[in-house]
């Protein structure tokens, strides 16, 4: 059995779990909002359409705020065709997945749904096709109280009370081809700061984010970050990480270690921001948005249609146990990074590479994916702490040596709780997992929760939508045993875990 050693002390921290850092994403893309969000003819429909299952599972997902509306969709996209009198709205050409959008849905709609679903919007503008004045128009539709002309229009739609959007995207991917109007760093630098600057000067409370590389496998990586702060710094809060992650064939290892490389794009452009920091000789610290990540197996189910039909069933992959393990690791990365990595967005929500899946004749269903994400949104609460697993490595393709196995830990001062999320990458050994917990007095086991170990294909789908959960260790071989350091945790091959540990006086 390999042994994976954990000291853990409250006075060695990282810093606060953000809530933001448990954020999803909706675009207007296959059947995310039409068929995901928003299906007038489900019996679980309300009067306007939204689904009340999809709902439902926003919330118990634990999803704290939700980008919109793309994505690829925003950088062709006229919001103007998305407010008013819903019978007036034109059909649009969505050029970005080659569909046909009907404007049903739009910023009103999507306020209406973000307060039920009790989540904060996050705003993308169009930088593609559009720019300045268009982004400063959005702003004032949204966030002005009244007495002009955009302002009074959102009036007349039904919303005298300005929404207060707070969190703004510049764009998206716009170092990317396939973007509407991608452009060089350069152009884009220039852009994005003198847009921020100008709807600042309409609402200088807004909070905002400069497009980071689409992949860190683009070309430009590195330069492209720099070279956008070299312009944007003083006017950007964040700066944007997009990736997903596919299983390799030939590398399953470096697949299971997916989130080693989230760790290195995150170091990466956190030590580039601060170059350009440096340079600036700015006390300022860039935060970092990641405002798309997910396990995407690209080419498996189709991502675009040429036929310009609407609602065309785009990526909507079936996640299995394996998926969720690694899925559970990306989260891991997060947390560990939760001093610079403010924002973070899984892509996407509903239907496309989703933790939820709906159809239009059955309930909505849990993916397997959802049950890292939601259990890491329910006990990620408080400080996370430093960690530094002492463990033995294993060889990967794709990035050498890394960890057998990984462990972040939560400190809630409030409530004394410890909790552990753990990560087995070794395929078939179990990692005795040494939690040393001295510093924290006696602790006891409240809950302990996995993912793995076994039957690693199966999913959740319309036909066994209940087939996966995560299991209880309680009374197994597989759960925690105290020792006279804390507690000795059982980790099976190719496993996800979750441990909460409580003062033992009493359950926190």
């Amino acid at each position: 059995m390999i042994t994976c050693r954990v000291t853990l002390d409250p006075d060695f921290t990282v810093g606060e779990v953000p809530r933001r850092l448990f954020g999803s994403f909706i675009e207007h893309m296959g059947r995310c909002v039409y068929g995901g969000i928003v299906d007038p003819g489900h019996l679980e429909s309300d009067t306007a359409g939204y689904r009340a299952d999809v709902l439902k599972l926003t919330r118990d997902l634990g999803v704290s705020l939700v980008r919109y509306p793309g994505g690829n969709f925003v950088s062709g996209y006229r919001w103007e065709d998305g407010v008013g009198p819903v019978e007036q709205r034109p059909s649009r050409l969505n050029l970005a997945w080659h569909s046909t959008e009907p404007n049903t849905f739009g910023l009103h709609e999507f306020m209406t749904w973000a307060a039920q679903a009790e989540v904060e919007p996050m705003m993308a503008v169009n930088l593609g096709t559009r720019g300045i004045e268009d982004a400063c128009n959005l702003l004032e539709y949204a966030n002005h109280p009244g007495g002009t002309a955009w302002s009074d229009l959102r009036a007349r739609n039904g919303s005298p009370d300005p929404f207060g959007i707070r969190l703004w995207c510049l764009g998206n991917e716009m170092d990317g081809p396939w973007q509407l109007g991608f452009k060089s760093a350069d152009e884009y630098g220039r852009l994005a700061a003198q847009t921020g600057k100008a709807m600042r000067a309409v609402d200088p409370t807004i909070e905002l984010v400069a497009c980071g590389s689409s992949t860190p496998s683009m070309p430009t990586f590195g330069q492209w970050e720099a070279t956008v702060l070299e312009h944007a710094y003083d006017v950007v809060d964040y700066i944007s990480l997009h990736a997903y992650f596919t299983n390799d064939p030939e590398d399953r290892a470096g697949w299971l270690a997916s989130g080693v490389a989230m760790d290195e794009f995150i170091d990466g452009v956190v030590a580039t921001a601060d170059h350009i920091g440096a340079k600036r000789r700015s006390r300022k610290k860039l935060m970092v948005s990641f405002d798309e990540w997910n396990v995407w197996y690209d080419g498996r189910t189709p991502g675009t249609t040429e036929d310009w039909v609407p609602d065309p069933r785009l990526i909507e992959e079936d996640y299995d146990v394996e998926d969720a393990v690694v899925v559970g690791g990306l989260l891991m990365s997060l947390l560990r990074h939760a001093d610079r990595v403010g924002v973070a967005a899984l892509a996407q929500l509903v239907n496309v590479i989703a933790p939820i899946r709906a159809e239009p004749d059955v309930a909505a269903w849990r993916q397997t994916t959802f049950f890292p994400f939601s259990l890491t949104a329910r006990l990620a609460r408080g400080i996370v702490l430093q960690t530094r697993p002492q463990v033995a490595a294993i060889p990967t393709k794709a990035l050498g040596e890394v960890p057998a196995a990984d462990a972040v830990a939560v400190h809630d001062p409030a409530t004394g709780a410890v909790t552990v999320f753990a990560l087995n990458r070794h395929q078939d050994q179990t990692v005795d997992l040494q939690l040393g917990l001295r510093a924290f007095g006696a602790l006891t086991v409240a809950e302990h929760l996995l993912l793995g170990g076994a039957d690693l294909d199966a999913s959740n789908t319309r036909a066994t939508p209940e087939r996966v959960a995560p299991r209880s260790a309680a009374g197994t071989a597989e759960a925690a045993r105290a020792t006279e350091t804390g507690f000795s945790v059982p980790l099976p091959p190719v496993s996800w875990s979750v441990l909460r540990l409580v003062p033992a006086q009493g359950e926190a």
